[in-house]
């Protein structure tokens, strides 16, 4: 009788948590949805930088409740002093934005740091000069005899001589500064810098916004060995290893806020102003609605599913940093990302 009882008991309890879960709506697919009663799985990801258009897609999916969904808990935290791809691959997240470029050092290893990219955020690499309107730097060629604001990154540097090498130009016919700029449009406003590397999607929207004139010319346009992925996600092999269905769910899940972000710009940018906990985008609401509504285009370009990485693209870039002497292990092809774990 007492085994009975605790039977009986333990089917009542079971139907009161399916009858207060069932009364949640679920903005994710029904497959997607955690068993009534059941416990949100905690994942955290680590973003390479403050809050900003390239992370809209998560902080749609959380306000829109997108993970919850998919039974998870999401936190989104900061990156260390040392960087969020070493905090991933230490384990300390299960997912972490980083890009390709930089990633190179963590592959071209005699032990490779454990960390895979697992989707891209935008298809193609939007990085490349924005400088001062009218003197013929609207091309890499255009650049000699003019001021460049570097960082002294070894690819930086090499990816600068390439690009105006393709162009006809002479990259050591320029003169290097430093790069302590974090104004840029102010910066080729003023002529602190003659050209500057930025991506257009934040730093050529805020000129634009501003009213600042400026020429402008991608990487990719000239060496399409240059349109390599940034930024990306990436995750600790050990935790997709033994947790694959965790990692399919936290992709769709942030799939439904890229995709929600790509056909509702104003309101997917005002989820993002709300979810930022740093206060970095506040008094930035106008750039952010404006870098949003451009990024539309861009989360997916031309591919039809989000997050896809193009293993052709992703290894020409390896190739070319292989073939230029800048890693000391050449990085395999296939090296470093999966498609797999997308929906």
């Amino acid at each position: 009788m007492k085994k009975i009882t605790a039977i009986l008991l333990t089917l009542c309890l079971c139907l009161a948590l399916a009858a207060c879960g069932g009364s949640t709506e679920s903005a994710a697919p029904e497959s997607a949805a955690p068993e009534a009663g059941s416990e949100l799985t905690k994942v955290t990801l680590c973003l390479d930088w403050t809050p900003n258009t390239n992370h809209t897609g998560f902080y749609v999916a959380q306000a829109m409740g997108y993970y919850e969904a998919a039974g998870l808990e999401v936190e989104i935290v900061q990156p260390p002093e040392d960087g969020a791809t070493a905090l991933c691959a230490a384990g300390q997240c299960e997912f972490a934005i980083t890009v390709q470029d930089s990633l190179a050092s963590a592959f071209a290893l005699s032990e490779p740091l454990p960390v895979t990219a697992v989707a891209a955020l935008l298809q193609h690499n939007t990085s490349g000069i924005i400088a001062v309107p009218g003197e013929g730097m609207d091309h890499p060629a255009g650049l000699e005899g003019h001021n460049y604001a570097t960082w002294n990154s070894p690819i930086e540097l090499a990816m600068m001589d390439y690009v105006m090498a393709q162009d006809g130009g002479d990259f050591s016919k320029g003169e290097l500064i430093p790069n302590n700029i974090t104004d840029e449009a102010g910066a080729i406003e003023t002529r602190q810098a003659d050209s500057i590397w930025v991506y257009y999607g934040w730093g050529c929207i805020n000129a634009e916004l501003r009213g600042v004139d400026f020429d402008y010319f991608y990487f990719k346009d000239y060496a399409p060995e240059l349109d390599y992925y940034t930024p990306v996600i990436i995750s600790n092999d050990e935790f997709l290893a033994n947790n694959p269905e965790i990692a399919k769910a936290f992709l769709q899940a942030t799939a439904q806020g890229y995709e929600y972000a790509i056909e509702n710009p104003e309101e997917a940018a005002q989820m993002l102003i709300d979810g930022d906990t740093t206060g970095s985008l506040n008094g930035s609401e106008e750039l952010v609605v404006a870098s949003q509504k451009w990024m539309c285009d861009q989360y997916k370009a031309e591919v039809e599913q989000w997050g896809y990485i193009d293993p052709a693209r992703w290894d020409a870039f390896y190739q070319w940093l292989s073939d230029n002497g800048l890693v000391e292990i050449p990085i395999e092809p296939g090296t470093g990302f999966s498609n797999d774990y997308l929906a």
